[in-house]
């Protein structure tokens, strides 16, 4: 008999305004008692509940249950910052495109069918322009480096076709209302969607096709002869097979570990505001969304909705192995951020930030995922190395194809993968990843 023991469980700080300001229809059940199901997906965010709507469709007559620590929405799946992007875009180091031309063009693809998988399920679940917008995204240069960072972008793109437009001073003032940037790089194939009701969403559409209970935290989990037992507070789920999409908390169930660098990245969203408060456009358009030039810098995003607009910036990374930052940490970061802020719109220093967030990630050394078969009908869709959206749909559908045996070139790739790498001692990896955190911030400048 397996049996492993979870005794850390998620801890998210903050309130995120994409869930604040999100909407439900559903009401929230929790496990109580015994269940019984043909699958267990244990976590709700990008993952499960891809791979709940890919085993939907594989095998509709299977019971399918998920069970989530907390509400839905209210995790690292409603705190990011909503983009779901095409092209290369690793956080790993100073440029986001550095793989030779057939793993880029591995990653495009796939980072495309993990989004062709959303789009089908925003059409089929008739998601609002405001919930799924394929708008493209604009990686935005406030420095002299970050215009060539961005022209280094560009010759990575045109060396593989794909297409972009770089955009001047002008341009970038007439889009986002401000003067602060030198310059933009967009890419047409980004799709900005809010985190929070894409997740309910989600969840609404899948309806009675899958059994859904939150604030229902897995504290244990065993296999007894060909049957998986999955334990929480009040009652327990049995199903002979199990996909684990728990991020970088998949240490907790004993794999992977000493293998995942557990990063926090920080968020906030203003109060709403009308343009009628000011003598002209002083944001811009009613939608844009900003990625900074270095990975380092401040993701910005302008929504509006009946007339009124919010701002949410999200800047700088820690290293926090424990998985738990304090609300004082998001207290001074969401300080920073204010400054950030008013750099790029002076106008708006009287407008408070409404909601201020952490949101955990999950990376590895070598950039690989936690995936596959990890024990006899265990599977893991963990490890989304810092673009959740995509990389998670996209190993939520693996995973479900994978335990129903089912073939697709994508997967036969996508298994390839080594795994993530095994980490240098505990002191040496805190050391060495603060130093890479320190240096890249500090030579971001002007970008954060």
């Amino acid at each position: 008999m397996s049996t492993h023991t979870i005794r850390r469980l998620p801890v998210d700080t903050g309130v995120s305004g994409w869930e604040a300001i999100s909407g439900r229809t559903t009401a929230v059940h929790r496990l109580d008692g015994n269940v019984s199901a043909d699958w267990l997906i244990i976590g709700a965010g990008f993952a499960g509940l891809s791979a709940a709507r890919r085993l939907s469709q594989l095998r509709p007559d299977d019971r399918i249950v998920v069970v989530d620590a907390h509400e839905i929405a209210k995790g690292p799946a409603g705190r990011n910052s909503g983009f779901m992007i095409d092209v290369p875009h690793s956080l790993s180091t100073g440029e986001y495109s550095v793989a030779g031309e057939s793993a880029t063009a591995l990653e495009i693809a796939q980072n495309r069918f993990a989004i062709g998988f959303a789009r089908e399920a925003a059409q089929e679940y008739g998601m609002s322009a405001e919930t799924f917008d394929p708008s493209g995204k604009i990686n935005a240069a406030a420095t002299e480096r970050g215009m060539k960072l961005n022209r280094n972008y560009a010759q990575s793109l045109n060396g593989i076709g794909e297409p972009y437009q770089l955009l001047d001073a002008s341009q970038m003032r007439e889009i986002t209302g401000s003067t602060y940037y030198h310059g933009g790089l967009h890419t047409p194939g980004a799709v900005m969607i809010q985190p929070a009701q894409y997740i309910r969403d989600l969840a609404r559409g899948l309806g009675d096709r899958i059994t859904l209970y939150e604030r229902s935290p897995v504290v244990e989990l065993s296999r007894q002869g060909n049957t998986w037992l999955a334990r929480s507070h009040r009652g327990r789920v049995s199903a002979p097979k199990v996909i684990l999409a728990v991020n970088g908390h998949i240490e907790d169930f004993g794999h992977f570990q000493g293998r995942l660098l557990h990063v926090f990245t920080y968020a906030s969203m203003t109060a709403a505001y009308s343009h009628d408060e000011f003598s002209r456009e002083v944001t811009g358009k009613p939608h844009w969304a900003l990625l900074p030039a270095d990975p380092m810098g401040a993701t910005l995003r302008k929504i509006t909705s009946n007339g009124l607009s919010r701002l949410v910036i999200r800047t700088r990374f820690t290293y926090d192995p424990s998985i738990q930052v304090t609300p004082r940490r998001v207290t001074a970061v969401a300080e920073e951020q204010r400054l950030s802020l008013d750099a790029r719109f002076p106008e708006l220093k009287g407008l408070p930030m409404e909601f201020s967030w952490a949101g955990r990630l999950c990376l590895s050394r070598n950039n690989a995922p936690a995936f596959g078969e990890i024990e006899e009908n265990l599977y893991s869709a963990c490890c989304e190395n810092g673009l959740g959206t995509v990389k998670s749909t996209l190993a939520g559908v693996m995973a479900a194809e994978l335990a129903t045996g089912t073939a697709s070139p994508f997967l036969e790739r996508f298994s390839q993968s080594p795994g993530p790498s095994k980490l240098p001692p505990k002191i040496l990896t805190r050391l060495g990843v603060n130093s890479v955190i320190s240096w890249q911030a500090l030579r971001a400048g002007r970008e954060g």
